[in-house]
């Protein structure tokens, strides 16, 4: 009642943030005149600590529901109240409310102070709280009760459902800090700040891209093996990448970036430097291969850049937009950034005789900015650990090794997500991944963003694959059987690296590490015997090795304790341990001494029967039933009662059971001291545990492989080195899946030399199949560079080191590029690009500008292709002209289009209707066939977009009035040329002849 009240009141104090205020005349007089002076009941609990002793009153007195709080202690005197304001003047209050902070929130606003940009749970007990700011943010993404507490908005989540809140703040791109209480109960009561509040310490840092740790990762169903999937885990990629520039070309907009993207859940870490043009294609290039899910940049960048990211940035649905973390520019400056590498690297390295280091800085200085950027983000996780050997570094585009495929031609191919939703169904890489664990799904996207160039390589791929389609032996289906049944390990290692795992995920990962090495040396004898691939065997034979380490690791854990997280008895033999085992000793000892106790508390109660009971976490109590609680020694402590029992603790008990609490919770520090050491000594395997779970991803990437071949109509690609690609009824992979039995797709065959026909120009109708043609055989190139089987009956493929392609319309508004310039960015980055031993797809080169310039630039670029570049070429037109390429060069250009019936019925004129025209009906062949189509039916698509029938018959009038004056221009000019060239009166009377008769 009295809290209530002092609610109502606080509505008519002058300080109070009202849509009015009243004058002071008009408050009451006497004792709530001082009501402006005390707005909150802070101060009255300040004074009434005999009453709520708690470290945020009013959280407890909600609890208690204020009843403890009765009238005789509110009836405080006039003085009393008066003298409030003057004793806490010196301690910090609210300049809203006028109110003191409470401990907890001064302890609030101290850390809030050191990580501004973080929204903060701070853990009170059984539940995690936010406070002002943050609580108001967490409402509305947790959808969870917020209220005005003291001087904050306050809002709680309970702490066994941390992990699920935690992952919803984080999806939506925010950074979460975890805090907790860092001191027990029994021994802050023997410390020196046994009245102050409990210590609490952040703990944990979270973002996109830093979602490790117990945190937000909790294991559940660990009995049941077959259930890993149920684990809350991510199997997708969790990219930081930070970008650093060159400013020092900024004006012509052409500069050198860095970057280096990590991948703390894997330990994955790759960089890049390369030069970049206004379009910033390279930049996008590594970014749609990556897809990170956090970006680090510095605070300014070149204006081409800036837009570039607010691009990619704005684009995405809110759930999966980037997120965006800045960094003082001075951070990426090279002098800066060198000192803080080799500071870095002097801790963990011997860094004069390292020649992994003298490497590490000879790479390029934005790189170097950029790794000294990240190294510092990082700290703040407590994740710079992944960044200490730099053998781990990884060069992401080697030229050397893998195929060129630049962002265009991601997006375009549709190769990681499909063009209309950018969802993974539809995508070349939901057709190939049958994989059976994250890590291997994680290794097979690899495979498909980077195609091989070397056919040893491939070859030894695809006898993998061959092997498991043509073999009869078991030891594959042993192995795919134990692939099903494995958690992500990778991901797992990397957080017992980082020492951020649990017990319960520690003893997960190394069990199932355990049984894979005894299952894999099981079968080593038929490995031998049965399996041919070198690649296949390599791989299997080497991880036993790489495994050795884990046994020892298991057989020290206790399972049941590893279960349930009681890192007490977590470790079967104390021996290495010899703190635990000291600290065990001393509780046993007290045990015993309350044990013998017993006696003594018999002969007093004159009760030989009598023995300890343990009641809601209470032990060693003493019950004796009331009515003989008058032979209760008067020192005795009662603890708790019933109707019919009361409980007590002799003074024996109560100092030596503090002890024991004492003892018990020094024990769990020092086992958790123990238990850091112990993932110390695990993480010394690291590395070659990491090299077994490699071997199990390109085991599982073969066999999912496989399983794409044996979806039947699948050949084994021939490779060459020879520049071609021969192609016999070859198939789209996707749309071939997507169609599935009812629709077959048509097939069409592609034949495409260095040494003779090189370029296809195709024209046909609109919607008649020619990108689906051309991006067919595209995928069909990659897939053969993969390892892969392909959609065809027959295959040989020349090694291609690039594919290039510009295909659809789209204007850029980020970046202020119009749809042609969008069109000619790629076109020029293409001609810049490509070799002889690129395939390149332009698909309507042109058609953003007018006619005359669409077919002038079609042309020539086109002739450059043919005379300079030489390279495999496939160009969609619709502009009849540039079909005459084939004229000049016969031997390396070829005429096609894709076949298709017209209707004459539907296109005839109806009977007395001279004037009206109907549009063609076009039946599509999808069948790709020599010669030029000479129309391309735009019509025909407007009838089946459903466009209305007078607009079409119009349209159509006029399609055939501008035929008409096309050709008869075209006659006149045939004309006028003839008469140019007449010789004699012979043939100038032959000319006249045929004018008149036309």
């Amino acid at each position: 009642m009295v809290l209530k009240s002092l609610e109502k009141l606080k509505e008519f104090c002058c300080d109070s943030e009202l849509p009015y205020s009243r004058a002071p005349s008009e408050l009451p007089q006497g004792r709530l005149a001082i009501l402006p002076k005390c707005t909150d009941f802070e101060d009255i609990s300040l004074n009434a600590k005999h009453v709520v002793p708690s470290e945020d009153s009013s959280s407890q007195m909600s609890q208690k529901g204020g009843s403890l709080f009765g009238l005789a202690h509110f009836s405080l005197s006039n003085k009393s109240l008066e003298s409030l304001p003057s004793t806490s003047d010196p301690k910090p209050t609210n300049r809203r409310t006028k109110s003191i902070y409470t401990p907890l929130e001064m302890q609030y606003l101290e850390m809030k102070e050191q990580h501004k940009d973080a929204i903060l749970c701070i853990e009170c007990g059984y539940k995690y709280r936010f406070f002002g700011e943050d609580a108001e943010i967490a409402a509305r993404e947790l959808n969870i009760y917020c209220h005005l507490d003291h001087n904050f908005m306050t809002a709680s989540i309970p702490t066994h459902r941390l992990f699920v809140h935690v992952r919803r703040l984080v999806a939506k791109g925010h950074k979460v800090g975890v805090v907790k209480q860092t001191e027990t109960a029994a021994l802050k009561a023997i410390g020196e700040n046994k009245s102050s509040l409990f210590t609490r310490k952040l703990t944990a840092l979270y973002t996109k891209s830093t979602l490790i740790g117990e945190d937000v990762n909790p294991l559940m169903k660990l009995d049941d093996p077959v259930n890993v999937e149920d684990i809350a885990s991510d199997t997708s990629n969790n990219y930081l990448l930070c970008i650093c520039e060159n400013m020092k070309d900024k004006q012509k907009g052409n500069i050198t970036i860095g970057i280096v993207g990590v991948q703390p859940a894997t330990g994955e870490v790759v960089f890049d430097s390369f030069q970049d043009s206004i379009s910033r294609l390279e930049l996008e290039t590594r970014i749609l291969r990556l897809q990170p899910v956090e970006l680090l940049l510095p605070s300014e960048m070149s204006d081409h850049t800036e837009k570039f990211i607010k691009s990619i940035t704005s684009v995405s649905v809110q759930d999966d937009r980037i997120r965006v973390e800045r960094m003082d520019n001075l951070y990426f400056e090279y002098s800066h950034a060198f000192q803080q590498i080799t500071e870095f690297y002097a801790e963990v390295l011997d860094v004069k005789a390292s020649q992994s280091f003298s490497v590490l800085l000879n790479l390029d200085k934005p790189v170097i900015c950029a790794l000294a950027a990240v190294i510092r983000y990082l700290k703040e996780f407590n994740l710079e650990k992944m960044l200490s050997n730099p053998r781990n570094l990884k060069n992401l585009s080697s030229e050397m090794e893998y195929m060129t495929i630049n962002g265009t031609a991601l997006k375009n191919l549709e190769i990681l997500q499909n063009q209309m939703d950018s969802k993974f169904r539809g995508s070349l890489l939901w057709v190939l991944d049958h994989t059976k664990t994250p890590f291997g799904r994680r290794k097979l996207k690899k495979w498909v963003t980077q195609p091989l160039l070397k056919a040893r390589e491939i070859n030894a791929r695809l006898d993998a694959v061959s092997e498991i389609l043509l073999s009869e032996s078991s030891v594959f289906g042993y192995i795919q059987n134990h692939l099903c049944k494995l958690p992500d390990i990778e991901r797992g290692l990397c957080s017992i690296y980082h020492k951020k795992c649990s017990t319960q995920e520690f003893f997960l990962i190394v069990k199932a590490l355990c049984r894979l090495k005894i299952e894999i040396q099981a079968l080593i004898p038929a490995i031998n015997s049965q399996v041919k691939s070198d690649l296949f065997k390599q791989c299997l034979l080497e991880i036993p090795e790489y495994l050795d380490p884990v046994e020892h690791y298991f057989t020290i854990l206790n399972e049941q304790a590893a279960k349930t997280g009681d890192k007490t008895e977590l470790f079967k033999d104390l021996t290495d341990f010899p703190s635990i085992s000291k600290r065990k000793e001393e509780i046993q000892v007290v045990t015993t001494k309350i044990n013998l106790h017993l006696e003594e508390i018999r002969r007093v109660l004159k009760n030989p029967s009598a023995h300890y009971k343990t009641v809601l976490g209470q032990e060693f109590l003493i019950e004796v039933k009331n009515s003989l609680t008058s032979s209760i020694p008067s020192d005795w402590v009662k603890v708790g009662s019933t109707k019919a029992v009361s409980r007590f603790h002799s003074p024996f008990i109560v100092e030596n059971y503090r002890h024991l609490n004492q003892l018990q919770e020094q024990l769990v520090l020092d086992c958790n001291t123990e238990w850091l050491n112990f993932l110390d000594h695990f993480s010394e395997h690291y590395h070659s545990l990491c090299k077994a779970v490699h071997h199990l991803a390109t085991v599982d990437c073969i066999f999912s492989l496989a399983k794409v071949a044996k979806q039947g109509d699948y050949c084994r690609p021939i490779l060459q080195e020879e520049r071609k690609i021969v192609i016999k009824n070859g198939r789209h992979p996707v749309i071939d899946v997507l169609l599935g039995e009812q629709d077959q797709y048509v097939p069409n065959s592609t034949y495409l030399s260095g040494n003779s026909e090189r370029v296809m120009i195709i024209t046909g109708p609109n919607m008649g199949g020619k990108s689906s043609y051309i991006k067919q055989v595209a995928l069909i190139t990659i897939m053969a560079q993969i390892g892969s089987y392909v959609p065809a009956e027959e295959a040989t493929i020349g090694i291609v080191d690039g594919i290039f392609t510009r295909m659809g319309a789209a204007d850029n508004i980020y970046k202020g590029q119009s749809t042609f310039m969008e069109e000619l960015t790629d076109t020029a980055e293409i001609i810049r690009k490509a070799t002889s031993q690129s395939l390149v797809i332009l698909d309507e080169l042109g058609r953003g500008t007018s006619t005359h310039d669409g077919i002038a630039i079609a042309y020539a670029t086109l002739e450059h292709f043919i005379q300079d570049v030489k390279s495999l070429t496939l160009f969609v037109t619709h502009y009849p002209p540039v079909c005459e390429l084939e004229k000049t060069y016969p031997q390396w250009v070829g005429n096609y289009h894709m076949g298709f019936l017209v209707n004459e019925d539907e296109s005839t004129q109806n009977p007395g209707q001279e004037d009206e025209e109907i549009p063609d009906f076009v039946t599509f062949l999808y069948q790709i066939t020599r010669g030029v189509a000479s129309r391309s039916y735009g019509l025909n698509v407007a009838k089946l977009a459903d466009v209305p029938g007078e607009i079409l018959k119009k349209a159509a009038y006029k399609s055939k009035e501008l035929e008409r004056l096309v050709n008869i221009k075209r006659k006149r000019l045939k004309s006028f040329a003839k008469l140019w060239n007449a010789a004699d009166a012979t043939e100038l009377q032959e000319w006249t002849n045929m004018v008149e008769t036309e």
